[in-house]
């Protein structure tokens, strides 16, 4: 543990997590402008055009007026419960949020994907704050995994600045084919992992139902093993019960962490002073790969090397082989693009992952919605400089997701603790998963129909001419 450096005063963390929701709120006054011709009398409706060609892709972005009615009272509530299991799978909502966003609210595609990546960082901001109270359930660690975190965030984070690029140049119907075929091999997948995590744990509470019906018949030797018993919870109690703000959180993994967010932050805010497709843009566009695969090689360096572990794998504690690395990192990359381009947590890709790599369901959830917070507050930073959001809607669905994610979290951990189950985590990350396949398609299938019996423009956008 002398690698850990914990200083004094949690503030400090408090206020890393605000930086998120500042990026936001600091750009409002010029959010509020972007809406450049009202639509026709009646429909509530304000239109942003992004963009202007020749050949009439040009694409116009509509974002409905705030006002209390029945589309923000039934959207606040589908966006609740979206948050609340959402943070629990570690999957962030956006599945969710997107057709509700799209379909109920009344924002167009793009601006709807804008939209999620708010809900998903207020969503991750609380849950994180929640999780860093929290410890393993069976190590003696933090219930968020940081080495674990300091592998992918950085590649996570790369992939979702190429996401949002592709988002702006891909047209909805690969979009659309690219997440039903994703998602659908991702739930099957997490369902027969949760399927294989709820028979291990039947066994073992046969197990320790016959061991307790043995205690039972042996009244002395019962009396000597629940001596010990109390002792070692005696023992371990004071650990457990002053769950310490400042003890559950690892400094260096958490400050390059914020130094590979800051970076990249920097590097938008430049780029968005430069002309779209100049030298300069391509040059503060590509300055994020050593940022991100640097960091990534120092952690990859000490997994190989023994110095550093992947500490939630327990006993299965191993250094790691250059191909396991490359591939952890390739995943990374893969779930930030995905984020970026569909408007969703990387938790889609990273939960599956995590699982298949012998993490505890929990441990999971909390270090994938750990990284989403980074890449989420990224990409809602990019999204903004893009402008594709009004701010006001912005905070204020991040606000209905901050409250659902703490909600959420206490309610399922409360139902864990009492069933002795955490393979339900599992099951509500194929859920959140199926579920999202099903309305993000099922929407996409019928935009696509819908275009093509207008006869309306269907391919690649120019992301030289995008009004960015």
């Amino acid at each position: 543990m002398g690698r850990r450096w914990r200083p004094h005063g949690g503030a400090v963390v408090v206020a890393v997590l605000g930086v998120a929701w500042l990026a936001t709120a600091a750009a409002a006054d010029r959010g509020l402008s972007l809406a450049a011709a009202a639509a026709p009398e009646g429909t509530g409706v304000v239109r942003n055009s992004t963009g202007s060609s020749g050949d009439g892709s040009s694409y116009h972005h509509v974002w409905p007026k705030m006002e209390l009615g029945w589309r923000i009272v039934l959207g606040s509530l589908i966006g609740f419960f979206g948050a609340a299991f959402g943070s629990v799978g570690g999957v962030g909502g956006g599945g969710i949020f997107v057709p509700m966003l799209a379909l109920i609210i009344g924002f167009d595609p793009k601006s709807s994907t804008a939209m999620s990546k708010c809900m998903i960082m207020g969503a991750s901001v609380s849950t994180v704050y929640y999780n860093l109270k929290l410890r393993h359930p069976t190590l003696d660690m933090p219930l968020i995994d940081y080495d674990l975190a300091l592998l992918m965030q950085p590649m996570l984070m790369l992939g979702v600045s190429i996401g949002v690029i592709f988002n702006v140049i891909f047209p909805d119907w690969l979009v659309t084919a690219l997440l039903i075929i994703l998602f659908l091999g991702t739930s099957t997948k997490a369902f027969l992992k949760g399927v294989d995590t709820w028979k291990k744990e039947t066994i073992t509470h046969r197990e320790a139902a016959k061991r307790q019906d043995q205690i039972c018949q042996e009244p002395e030797h019962a009396t000597t093993i629940q001596t010990e018993q109390d002792a070692a919870a005696d023992t371990k109690a004071p650990s457990d019960a002053v769950t310490s703000f400042l003890k559950n959180v690892y400094w260096k993994e958490f400050g390059l962490l914020t130094f590979v967010w800051v970076a990249f932050l920097a590097l938008q805010i430049a780029k968005n002073y430069t002309a779209s497709c100049s030298i300069l843009y391509w040059v503060f566009n590509s300055l994020q790969i050593p940022v991100s695969v640097g960091v990534t090689m120092y952690e990859a360096h000490g997994l190989m090397t023994g110095k550093r572990v992947i500490s939630s794998k327990g006993n299965q504690q191993s250094t790691l082989k250059l191909r396991q690395l490359f591939v952890y990192s390739l995943f990374g990359i893969i779930a930030g693009l995905v984020g970026g381009l569909l408007g969703l947590g990387g938790g889609f890709i990273m939960g599956p992952l995590f699982l298949e790599l012998g993490i505890h369901p929990q441990v999971s959830s909390a270090t994938a919605t750990f990284a989403m917070m980074f890449s989420s507050s990224m990409s809602v930073v990019e999204y903004y400089l893009l402008r594709r959001f009004p701010v006001p809607y912005a905070a204020y669905f991040a606000a209905v997701a901050f409250i659902a994610a703490i909600v959420g979290q206490h309610c399922v951990r409360k139902l864990i603790n009492w069933l002795g189950r955490a393979s339900l985590i599992i099951f509500i990350l194929a859920s959140m998963i199926f579920l999202s396949a099903i309305c993000l398609g099922g929407v996409g299938i019928s935009k696509i129909i819908h275009k093509m019996e207008r006869h309306q423009y269907m391919g690649f956008e120019d992301l030289c001419k995008y009004g960015a």
